[in-house]
């Protein structure tokens, strides 16, 4: 335990922020793991709605610092990478469905 002044200042600091941190990236997955899960179960709007949650969240823990720039850039890259995927193959089907019908 510190001693000094400003040290027990920082240590309060840090706790705050790694708390913060923590609870950010939890979020961060549990968002993520929701739009995938919505990926294969439900309509577009909600797929979108949910990518749009993941991306605001992504940046604002960029913002914070909780995760670097890069790491965000990377994870909403492969969430877009899933919805246009998805978009494509909802397309086909409808696709496929309109020349069956």
């Amino acid at each position: 335990m510190p001693t000094i002044k400003s040290a027990i200042k920082r240590a309060k600091i840090s706790e705050k922020q790694r708390i913060r941190n923590y609870a950010y990236k939890s979020k961060v997955k549990t968002l993520i793991k929701k739009f995938e899960n919505s990926l294969n179960t439900e309509d577009n709007n909600v797929i979108q709605q949910n990518f749009q949650k993941c991306v605001s969240t992504l940046d604002k823990a960029a913002q914070k610092g909780v995760f670097a720039r890069n790491t965000v850039a990377r994870k909403k890259s492969l969430l877009a990478k899933k919805l246009k995927l998805q978009v494509l193959n909802a397309k086909e089907q409808a696709a496929q469905g309109a020349e069956q019908g």
